[in-house]
C-alpha cells in the first residue's frame, strides 16, 4: 500500500504512529499516513528556520523554481488527478479544474516573485522633510506555517505555499488528514523544480497534537490558514503577535433580481452550489429568487439537475462525488430531514447512499432551520423568495460571516447599492458567491477571517516592511 510519508530536514522520512487514508467513495484504505512525533516537528522547524536564514535562493531563483514546479504539475496532470478524485472524493471535472487553477496559481507567484519592491515615500511634501530622501524596502517576514484544508488539497495549499516561497520564506506545511497525499506531491514537484530540500517540510498528524505544537512553537512568524472559524479562533489566541492569516467558515449567499437573465443565472448558480458537492466555503447556499422570476428559475434549476447525480467521482458521468466522511453524509442528510419535518419542501434530491448525498434543491425553508442558519458544506441550496432587494440583502448580511455575495441584475444602482451594503470580502455582480479567480485578492470579514489570499496580496502579507531616511549631510 501507499505509504504517506513526512519530509523533515530535507528527507522522506517515517513518522512514529500511523493511520490509514480512506478512498472516499468506497471507504477502503488506500494509503499509510505517518504521523509526526513532537520530536519531528522540532526537528522539521529547526531545519526549515536554519535554511531561512542561511540557504535562501534570490528572487530570480525563486521565480525560476516556481515557474519550472507549474510546468512539471501540468505535466504531472493524470497521476495528481488519480490521487485527488481518491482522498478528496472529487469528480473528474472538479479535479481537471482544481489542477489547471493550481498550475496558474504557480505561474502567478513566479511572476510575482520578481516584483516584490517598496515604494518611495515623498517626505518634501512635509516641512520638515526638505532635503531628505526615502523609501520602503520588503524581506521576508519569516517560516510560514501553512494549516490547509481537504477541500481543495492542491490550490489552496499552493495559495500559501507558493506566496511563501515566492516572498523568500521557508514552509512548514501540515495538511489534512483526510487529504495527505496530494500534498506529498506538491513537495516532490518543488523539489524536483530545485527548491533546496531544508526550505520546506512536510508534516502529517492531527491538529490537536501536529497543529498545536507547531502554534506553540515560537519560531513560525507567520500561520496560513483554511478551516473552521473555532479552529481559526484557537490559532489567533495561541501565536499571539506573530501574524496570520485566516479563511474560515461561511455562509454565502446569490441574490437573483426579476431583471436578470434566467437562463445564465441558472447555469451559474447549478454550478456554484454543486461543485465539489457544495465543500466550498463560498458555495451558494441560500439563494434568493425575486417574486416575477422565482418560479421560473426553481423549475429550470430543478430541470437542470434532471439526470445528473451523484455517485463514483471516477466515473465521468458523475455529478457530484462523496463527502469527505461518512459522518458528514449522514450530518447533512440529517440537516435536510429536519428542514422538512420543520415544513420545507424537497424539489429535488434529499437521499444520500452511504458517503453520497444527492444534490438537493429545498424551499421554504424556516429561517430557523440548520440549513439556512449554519455552514452546510454539503451539496444543498435552499431557495428564499423575497420582493424588496433591500430585504434580501438585509438577510444575506444577517449572519456571523462575511466572505462573498453573488447578486444577478441588470441594474448598476442595486449593484453598487449592494456592494456598498454588504459586509463580506467580495460581491460578485452578475455571478455567483463562488466565483473566485486567483489573480483576485480573496479575503473575509466578521466571523469569516482576515488577511488576504490571492499571489500578490499574500507576498504582502508574507514581507515585512521597512523604512529606510536619508538626509543630506549640512
Amino acid at each position: 500500500m501507499r505509504q504517506a510519508r513526512l519530509f523533515v530536514a530535507g528527507e522522506w522520512t517515517d513518522g512514529t504512529t500511523t493511520s490509514d487514508v480512506l478512498d472516499k467513495y468506497t471507504g477502503e484504505p488506500i494509503a499509510v499516513l505517518h504521523h509526526a512525533s513532537r520530536e519531528q516537528v522540532e526537528r522539521a522547524t529547526t531545519a526549515v528556520t536554519d535554511a531561512q536564514e542561511n540557504a535562501l535562493p534570490p528572487a530570480h531563483e525563486r521565480a525560476r523554481i516556481l515557474a519550472l514546479a507549474a510546468q512539471l504539475l501540468a505535466e504531472r496532470k493524470a497521476a495528481v488527478a488519480e490521487t485527488i478524485v481518491a482522498e478528496a472524493g472529487f469528480t473528474v471535472g472538479d479535479t481537471a479544474r482544481e489542477i489547471d487553477r493550481a498550475v496558474q496559481t504557480l505561474t502567478l507567484c513566479a511572476e510575482e516573485a520578481g516584483r516584490i519592491h517598496g515604494q518611495m515615500v515623498p517626505l518634501d511634501s512635509s516641512p520638515a522633510g526638505a532635503g531628505r530622501l526615502a523609501f520602503t524596502i520588503r524581506r521576508p517576514v519569516g517560516v510560514v506555517c501553512a494549516i490547509t484544508p481537504f477541500n481543495s488539497p492542491l490550490n489552496t495549499v499552493l495559495h500559501k505555499v507558493g506566496p511563501a516561497i515566492a516572498a523568500g520564506n521557508g514552509v512548514v506545511l501540515k495538511p489534512a488528514t483526510y487529504t495527505p497525499m496530494t500534498s506529498e506531491h506538491i513537495v516532490e514537484i518543488l523539489l524536483d523544480a530545485g527548491l533546496p530540500p531544508n526550505l520546506i517540510a512536510l508534516l502529517n498528524g492531527g491538529g490537536s497534537n501536529v497543529g498545536a505544537w507547531l502554534l506553540e512553537d515560537p519560531r513560525p512568524s507567520f500561520y496560513a490558514f483554511t478551516g473552521s472559524t473555532e479552529v481559526g479562533e484557537r490559532i489567533r489566541g495561541t501565536v499571539g503577535l506573530r501574524r496570520s492569516q485566516l479563511e474560515m467558515g461561511s455562509l454565502s449567499s446569490t441574490i437573483v433580481c426579476a431583471d436578470a437573465g434566467v437562463p445564465r443565472a441558472v447555469g451559474r448558480c447549478l454550478e456554484g452550489a454543486f461543485r465539489k458537492s457544495g465543500q466550498i466555503c463560498t458555495s451558494v447556499q441560500r439563494l434568493y429568487l425575486q417574486d416575477g422570476i422565482y418560479d421560473e428559475f426553481a423549475d429550470a434549476l430543478v430541470a437542470a439537475l434532471a439526470g445528473r447525480n451523484g455517485g463514483d467521482p471516477k466515473d465521468e458521468k458523475s455529478f457530484i462525488g462523496p463527502l469527505i466522511s461518512l459522518g458528514d453524509a449522514e450530518r447533512v442528510a440529517s440537516w435536510i430531514e429536519s428542514a422538512g419535518d420543520a415544513g420545507a419542501k424537497i424539489l429535488t434530491g434529499g437521499t444520500r447512499t452511504d458517503r453520497v448525498v444527492q444534490p438537493t434543491v429545498l424551499a421554504d425553508v424556516p429561517p430557523a432551520a440548520d440549513v439556512m442558519c449554519r455552514e452546510v458544506f454539503g451539496p444543498v441550496v435552499s431557495l428564499r423568495r423575497f420582493s424588496d432587494v433591500d430585504d434580501a440583502v438585509s438577510e444575506a448580511n444577517d449572519t456571523p460571516y462575511g466572505l462573498a455575495l453573488g447578486i444577478f441584475t441588470d441594474s448598476l444602482e442595486t449593484a453598487l447599492a449592494t456592494a456598498e451594503r454588504m459586509r463580506v470580502g467580495s460581491v460578485h455582480v452578475n455571478e455567483t458567491s463562488n466565483s473566485r479567480l486567483d489573480v483576485m485578492p480573496y479575503t473575509g470579514l466578521k466571523a469569516s477571517g482576515m488577511g488576504r489570499e490571492g499571489p500578490r496580496y499574500a507576498i504582502e502579507e508574507m514581507t515585512e516592511e521597512t523604512l529606510v531616511t536619508f538626509s543630506r549631510r549640512p
